[in-house]
């Protein structure tokens, strides 16, 4: 088996390339998930490798899809007809997969995602429903899960109608979802009113959870990396980044810089300051300042964020591995057991060290401010 691992990268100035050597020493190809989490990191390992010319990491990848992606083009573990839209976030590594080598099964597993979007169930407003499972709602994560795989799909594809789609679904989620005094967007939102979590007046879940508002600008960021200059809604999406990040800004923890899991709550009992939702806004605030989507105060804001992170979140073992600490390790609304989106439920979810949905947006904020401050080896045109 493939040793992907190296020991002297742990003693690199870069906080990315330590956390992506710690995850390799104990992720084997093997043990992998066709899960949005794990297709995060992979992809944030693949991004580490473009940006400091490691081959290495380029090839985990590679090897990572070839692990599902079966000859016949199939995708192993996926099944469309649960319709979640979780299950797109990893079709995002496909698209350099047949870039690179124009093989088919790679297109066949394009097209099937794709299918997917199509057929998607959807709310009265043309919104997607966010799983099979959760009929008529739209949650906060589903726009980063689908939304920039469905813009990359129609800009290579040239279907520009799916391309305006994916747009056409976050237009629609902040307009109900954002709350006009704090500007914060509520994780998610019930058109038929029917769930016992949703206003009866507004449809919207109670709470303000911090990730899923990272969620939301990480796929803002990814999405205007990809849309033309020229596109009619370009602007308005830059507006929804702006008004969502100056909100979040208005809760950055002043002593740490890190945000709270639920973001406006501070320091109620049980409240926490969280890894996921601070790595989410380091990336998204670094790099929307980076692509000119944000202006430079933010580039402050994320530096404090970061060095949040590296103070009260970070440690190393003896041989030099990273863990990361204090990421929540799931959160949703509904189901079984129900989940009521109540404070209490969201603080009592456990609290997972080096999870995927933590790590993955480290390396990639860490990556950033790689850029920002000089270090790498790579062209920035990431």
């Amino acid at each position: 088996m493939q040793t992907y691992f190296s020991q002297t990268n742990l003693k690199t100035n870069s906080w990315a390339i330590r956390m992506v050597e710690s995850v390799l020493q104990s992720y084997p190809i093997s043990a992998a998930y066709w899960h949005y989490e794990h297709g995060l990191v992979v992809k944030a390992i693949r991004t580490a490798g473009f940006l400091f010319q490691e081959e290495r990491y380029i090839d985990f990848a590679k090897q990572w899809v070839d692990h599902f992606i079966q000859a016949d083009g199939s995708i192993s573990t996926y099944r469309t007809d649960e319709y979640n839209l979780d299950q797109i976030n990893s079709g995002k590594l496909l698209f350099h997969a047949y870039q690179q080598t124009r093989e088919e099964r790679y297109l066949i597993a394009l097209n099937t995602l794709h299918q997917q979007l199509q057929k998607q169930p959807r709310t009265f407003s043309n919104g997607y429903w966010h799983k099979k499972i959760y009929p008529n709602q739209m949650w906060l994560d589903g726009i980063y899960m689908a939304g920039p795989f469905q813009v990359e799909y129609g800009y290579t594809f040239n279907q520009p109608e799916v391309c305006q789609d994916s747009i056409d679904q976050i237009i629609l989620l902040e307009q109900h979802v954002r709350e006009s005094n704090t500007g914060l967007l509520y994780h998610a939102w019930d058109e038929s009113r029917e769930q016992p979590w949703s206003d009866p007046n507004n449809g919207c879940s109670p709470h303000f959870w911090g990730r899923a508002m990272g969620w939301f600008e990480m796929a803002l960021i990814d999405i205007l990396d990809i849309l033309a200059l020229e596109h009619p809604d370009r602007s308005k999406l830059i507006q929804i980044l702006q008004r969502l990040s100056n909100a979040l800004l208005n809760y950055q923890h002043r002593p740490t810089g890190m945000w709270y899991q639920i973001v406006n709550m501070g320091e109620q009992q049980g409240n926490y300051l969280e890894s996921s939702i601070t790595a989410m806004l380091v990336y998204s605030f670094t790099r929307g300042v980076r692509k000119g989507y944000l202006p430079p105060e933010f580039l402050t804001a994320a530096r404090r964020a970061y060095r949040g992170i590296l103070e009260n979140r970070i440690t190393m073992d003896s041989q030099g591995f990273l863990t990361l600490e204090g990421t929540c390790g799931t959160a949703g609304l509904g189901g079984i057991p129900y989940r009521n989106g109540s404070f209490e439920y969201y603080v009592q979810e456990k609290i997972i060290p080096n999870d995927f949905k933590g790590v993955g947006p480290f390396i990639l904020a860490a990556l950033e401010m790689d850029i920002a401050n000089g270090n790498h080896e790579a062209e920035r045109n990431l």
